[in-house]
């Protein structure tokens, strides 16, 4: 291997872990902001598929993983995690398209925010749910900016996360590395091929759309993914989830710099509730969150 490749295959561990989860949180936002205005060139579902095609060819490449010897328990574990997968993001890419980028992502990390709670022992994790119910309420009392469709397809968003991270359990025991992962986006891209070419045509076949698909899938899915499961190798499960919570403000600051997308003072107050909230429930839960998500 020559220097360069070396130097190459060695970079991410030069950097902090810290930094290599908020660069993975950006490359997530940042690409869901570059999707959410090409959405009159690549309709949402459309460019869903292009991104989960993306990752789904990249991911088999890398993992290959084993086809025989899978017992049916195993392609159930994955066929739901697929499932789980496509519903995340089709859901959200469909919020992205009615409502602000950073209110989608907030009402949408109600869904993890929901897992860290399950079975919670501590009474002050109250404070958690009260705080998040909070900002909802918040972002009720301020519709600017908001309807009803996107509010209720980022719910849907949300509870899909809330499953893929309920599922990454048992794939993670089931397929060992990145396979798992690897057959939910193949799942993913059969479950919306016939919706896509539905909703785009021919289009799909036109290779700057090609490039744009692929574009948005590596800054959405493969780029954070390897960054975060870097990182999960050098921090504690607990303080990567603390860091995941700022999902929501990258958003926000996402669609500011590159959608104009400029939230009320109510709106970035609910935010606030629903993040601090995220990190309370983080530090009290007991149980660890699941593996880097590429949502």
């Amino acid at each position: 291997m020559s220097e360069a490749a070396e130097g190459a295959r060695r970079w991410p561990g030069r950097i902090p872990a810290v930094w290599l989860v908020i660069g993975g949180i950006l490359s997530v936002q940042f690409g869901a902001a570059i999707a959410k205005d090409l959405f009159a060139v690549v309709p949402p579902t459309a460019m869903v598929w292009l991104r989960l095609a993306t990752s789904a060819v990249i991911f088999l490449i890398i993992a290959r993983p084993a086809i025989r010897g899978r017992s049916g328990s195993d392609w159930l574990v994955a066929l739901l995690f697929g499932i789980a997968l496509a519903t995340m993001n089709w859901a959200i890419y469909q919020s992205f398209a009615r409502i602000p980028l950073g209110m989608a992502v907030t009402i949408e990390f109600l869904g993890p925010l929901t897992v860290a709670l399950i079975g919670s022992r501590h009474v002050r994790d109250l404070i958690w749910v009260a705080l998040a119910g909070l900002g909802v309420a918040m972002l009720g009392f301020s519709p600017t900016g908001l309807n009803l469709a996107g509010v209720l397809f980022a719910l849907l968003a949300g509870a899909g996360w809330a499953a893929y991270i309920l599922l990454s359990a048992q794939t993670g025991r089931r397929w060992p590395g990145v396979t798992g992962l690897a057959a939910a986006s193949l799942v993913g891209v059969v479950t919306l091929a016939m919706p896509a070419i539905a909703e785009a045509g021919a289009t799909l076949l036109q290779p700057q759309v090609l490039i744009l698909g692929v574009a948005v899938g590596l800054l959405s899915s493969v780029i954070p993914y390897s960054l975060e499961l870097t990182a999960l190798r050098r921090i504690p499960p607990r303080l990567f989830g603390i860091l995941m919570s700022l999902e929501p403000a990258a958003a926000a600051l996402a669609a500011i710099l590159l959608l104009g997308e400029f939230l009320t003072g109510g709106q970035w107050l609910a935010m606030a509730c629903v993040v601090v909230a995220s990190i309370g429930a983080t530090r009290s839960s007991s149980s660890p969150p699941a593996e880097p998500l590429p949502n």
